[in-house]
């Protein structure tokens, strides 16, 4: 790889599979202490517990303790759900890493299932974040693919 865009791209491509990997390593932290741990609601209890002490029917409060504190079922998913999100990821990345085929069309996959989820959530939510992780998801997609077809050529 003499040419220097290639180089460049290549780096590109380096920092950021390993940014993805740190943010499903970040992801599986998170499902874990969602899973073993009452984390959202402790939060959510220390932000409104000085007013609730005041005014136990503090209508602000009370409305923001019921909103923001999900219920054990709903935690349960969510741990799930960034547990294998995490997982899934950190193993691609891996495979990235360490130039395995395999791992170039099936990250591309994933990350676009992923995209479209983001951009149907944010047809939702209207969440800015949402249209920055669907932008970066795209441009590791791209750089994927593009090192892919790099890898492909080399090994034939």
């Amino acid at each position: 790889m003499r040419d220097p865009i290639e180089r460049r791209i290549f780096r590109i491509f380096e920092v950021a599979v390993v940014l993805k990997g740190l943010n499903a390593i970040l992801e599986i932290a998170l499902g874990v202490l969602l899973m073993f741990t009452n984390v959202v609601n402790d939060i959510v209890a220390a932000l409104v517990s000085n007013e609730l002490i005041e005014d136990p029917n503090d209508f602000l409060a009370t409305h923001i303790q019921a909103f923001l504190s999900p219920s054990p079922h709903a935690q349960f998913v969510g741990a799930l759900y960034l547990l294998g999100h995490g997982v899934v990821k950190v193993f691609l990345m891996a495979g990235l890493l360490r130039n395995k085929l395999w791992a170039y069309p099936s990250t591309i996959v994933v990350l676009t299932l992923l995209i479209v989820y983001q951009l149907t959530r944010f047809s939702w939510t209207h969440s800015p974040w949402l249209i920055v992780l669907s932008a970066f998801d795209t441009l590791v997609v791209w750089l994927v693919w593009h090192e892919y077809k790099r890898a492909s050529r080399a090994r034939s």
